[in-house]
């Protein structure tokens, strides 16, 4: 694999890797990690296959960076909801109004389905998407101790993970299921998150 480092990391050198990004995430959504390849990502992304190694030094390393973007497509958005909240009441609030609006998103839905496929069968990927996992932990951890400083950081840390498996659960219970009692779980996590009924 070719190394990146001491690459021009300009502006547009940016800009460019970012569009390549969202070309294979457009890729990764219509056809799954098969049809995201470099002819592919350089057709869709208007590019030199070339471009793509340059940037990314092959296939696995652009691979790489398409999931973490997903993952951040993905669960970020809830997350920040979340954490954007001044109070547990908010936070529930904020996730009763996202929850449904992001299940419904089929693009979402996708690169979840595709991020979870290919962290199975690419190390890789797996160990990008459990990083940004651990980092959305952390930060719901965070915040969980801004609303009570008196809990400790262990019970912190479990309270975010179980926050962490609600939010991700739901996605994929909605998807299998539109019935699912998305109401009965965001009332089950006000109570573990101290918000009031």
């Amino acid at each position: 694999m070719t190394k990146l480092v001491g690459r021009p990391n300009s502006p547009r050198g940016r800009r460019r890797r970012e569009e390549l990004i969202e070309a294979g995430l457009a890729l990764l959504v219509e056809g799954g990690w098969p049809a995201v390849t470099t002819r592919a990502v350089a057709a869709r992304g208007d590019a030199n296959v070339g471009l793509i190694h340059y940037h990314f030094g092959g296939l696995p390393a652009l691979h790489l960076a398409i999931a973490r973007q997903a993952g951040e497509d993905v669960m970020m958005p809830l997350v920040e909801e979340l954490l954007s909240s001044p109070d547990a009441g908010t936070a529930l609030d904020a996730l009763r109004n996202a929850v449904p609006r992001i299940t419904e998103d089929e693009k979402t839905l996708r690169l979840a389905v595709e991020l979870t496929a290919g962290a199975l069968r690419n190390p890789e990927i797996g160990e990008a998407l459990r990083q940004g996992l651990r980092e959305a932990r952390v930060r719901i951890a965070d915040w969980l101790g801004t609303l009570d400083p008196q809990v400790p950081a262990e019970r912190r840390a479990g309270a975010a993970t179980l926050v962490a498996a609600l939010i991700d659960g739901m996605m994929l219970h909605q998807l299998l299921d539109e019935e699912v009692p998305v109401e009965a779980a965001l009332t089950a996590l006000g109570d573990l998150i101290g918000a009031p009924s």
